[in-house]
């Protein structure tokens, strides 16, 4: 009896997508590497680098989904997001105030 695998058309098209906005991500930033990360309940994390220094992220529902995305994508993945790869991350004063505004003095985040 052969081996049947079942599969879920709404899984299939959210890899789709996720795998288009990949792909468009990298297209945009000259080349994209990227990282997964558990967010619970709520799924996982894609968080893109492109070679600019640019970044960005997006939420998949699971991380078998995730992870599926990434590799339809063809992007480099790495399994944390340390050393080279957070060094290539370029941040600007859009970041600075956001991440740190309140306790380096700059705008409150409210």
């Amino acid at each position: 009896m052969a081996d049947t695998q079942q599969v879920d058309p709404k899984a299939e098209r959210k890899v789709a997508r996720l795998a288009k906005q990949i792909t468009a991500f990298s297209k945009d930033h000259g080349g994209a590497e990227g990282q997964i990360a558990y967010l619970g309940e709520r799924g996982a994390r894609i968080v893109l680098v492109g070679e600019d220094g640019n970044w960005g992220d997006l939420v998949a529902p699971s991380h078998e989904i995730a992870e599926q995305a990434v590799e339809k994508s063809g992007i480099t993945r790495h399994e944390s997001f340390d050393g080279e790869f957070a060094a290539k991350v370029t941040t600007g004063r859009y970041e600075w105030t956001r991440m740190a505004g309140i306790q380096v003095g700059g705008p409150s985040n409210g």
